[in-house]
């Protein structure tokens, strides 16, 4: 099959595979970013709210990784393998179940909207406001999102991470040009401010989506994604495989969420500037967190294929290559946010109690990013040889203890207390993750 990945030599592999995804991770690192300039020019209570509806995005994120890790990891395995009819149905199953919950999120949104804000007791009506109408657009029409997600990974899984990245620029393009005309009102265009920026990221989705749907018809390679049937009954075999492994993942990614929204509670406690630097501080982040995990998800589609192939040696070593690169990456980014923390807060925040705020935490963050990129990409390569429960139960430990770490600490430091409690514990799940990969892998020798 096209986009095997069990043959040709291993730099030369992931390179080729990795580059596109990585450069999808800083389309959607620029993504984030720019609807984060542009919705800061309405202030840090715009950015607060926005942060809130953000919250409930990036849960679905979590569910949506059922259906994409278990797909994507299945395909793999089964194009190792060269079972391709396998490989099909695992791939239709998946993209049915990412529709499935992606309206049954949307709607379950739209129906619990005040319910899901008032959680985080936002005190200025301003920000509640701001967060009530995003939430309600963002997550209403997340199944573009689901779907997104999912036929990224089983494109990756064949080998094919271009058609995702073309897709990924006329996302961004399109969000890029939508944002200022829709924030803050352009020509005959109304001012929506944080609805502009909901309606802009949604278009955007759906326009990723689509392009990739079209890719499927269109290109003549083979693609096990062709033929896909939605309304087709889905075998109890597929569907059991894609949630033995997706469900832990999708628990992880769910727990990492729900435990950031208790500290993000926490957070309130020190007013919106507080939570608007947690917002828009995430997304700086995003520049080493989207690229580790998107070398992840190469790393994750190299090791799923070889290790259905019976290729051990080459598992081992294209994880070695791949820590290599991360780990330079996020010593990169920890220098550029140690060292100019306040030229970097400046972009996005205007108020200077903002801006003080948003420094002390990049400052804090950094000294964990070279970790966090290591975790994101030992993670991908423990999926890719179907550990995903290990990955969880590893994960939700050690991210649960951020919680009495922040009301330890932040009763000692205050709001730093808070941060230092973030950047401690990614510190020791990079450390505990890259010894688990190399234990596993020594004993299967």
């Amino acid at each position: 099959m096209e986009g095997n990945l069990t043959k040709d030599p291993i730099l030369k592999t992931l390179t080729k595979l990795a580059v596109p995804i990585m450069a999808s991770s800083f389309l959607g690192t620029l993504y984030n970013i720019t609807d984060m300039a542009w919705i800061g020019l309405l202030g840090s209570k715009a950015v607060a709210g926005v942060g809130v509806g953000g919250m409930f995005t990036w849960l679905s994120q979590g569910l949506a990784a059922m259906a994409r890790m278990g797909g994507q990891v299945h395909v793999a395995q089964c194009i190792g393998r060269g079972d391709r009819e396998k490989a099909h149905g695992f791939a239709q199953a998946a993209v049915q179940l990412a529709a499935f919950m992606g309206m049954a999120y949307g709607i379950l949104s739209l129906l619990f909207t005040r319910q899901m804000v008032g959680f985080f007791q936002l005190a200025d009506a301003q920000a509640h406001a701001a967060a009530m109408s995003y939430t309600k657009i963002a997550c209403g029409l997340i199944v573009f999102s689901f779907m997104t997600l999912t036929l990224t990974g089983l494109y990756t899984a064949q080998g094919d991470s271009k058609t995702p990245f073309i897709a990924n620029l006329v996302g961004l393009a399109t969000n890029m040009v939508l944002d200022p005309v829709l924030i803050l009102g352009v020509g005959m265009f109304p001012k929506l401010g944080v609805v502009g920026a909901a309606i802009a990221t949604v278009t955007a989705q759906a326009i990723v989506m689509s392009i990739m749907i079209v890719g499927i018809v269109i290109q003549k390679k083979e693609n096990v994604l062709k033929g896909t049937r939605l309304l087709a009954k889905i075998p109890r075999k597929y569907l059991q495989g894609i949630c033995k492994i997706g469900i832990p993942t999708a628990i992880q990614g769910m727990a990492y969420c729900a435990i950031s929204m208790v500290l993000t509670r926490m957070i309130s406690g020190y007013g919106a500037e507080a939570v608007a630097t947690q917002r828009v501080g995430g997304q700086i982040e995003s520049i080493s967190w989207n690229t580790a995990d998107g070398f992840a998800a190469a790393l994750n589609a190299f090791i799923a294929q070889n290790y259905g192939a019976g290729k051990n040696d080459r598992v081992k070593k294209g994880y070695k290559a791949s820590l290599w690169t991360v780990g330079i990456w996020g010593l990169l980014i920890s220098a550029v946010f140690i060292c100019m923390p306040e030229p970097i807060a400046r972009i996005f925040f205007h108020e200077p109690k903002a801006i003080a705020t948003s420094v002390e935490y990049l400052i804090i963050i950094g000294f964990s990013e070279a970790f966090m990129c290591v975790e994101l990409t030992t993670v991908g390569a423990l999926s890719g040889l179907g550990r995903t429960r290990l990955c969880s139960i590893i994960s939700i430990a050690f991210t649960s203890a951020r919680i009495p770490l922040s009301i330890i600490l932040g009763g000692i430091m205050g709001l730093d207390g808070i941060w230092w409690a973030i950047s401690s514990t990614s510190i020791v799940k990079g450390i505990i993750f890259t010894c688990t990969f190399l234990w596993i892998t020594r004993k299967r020798r």
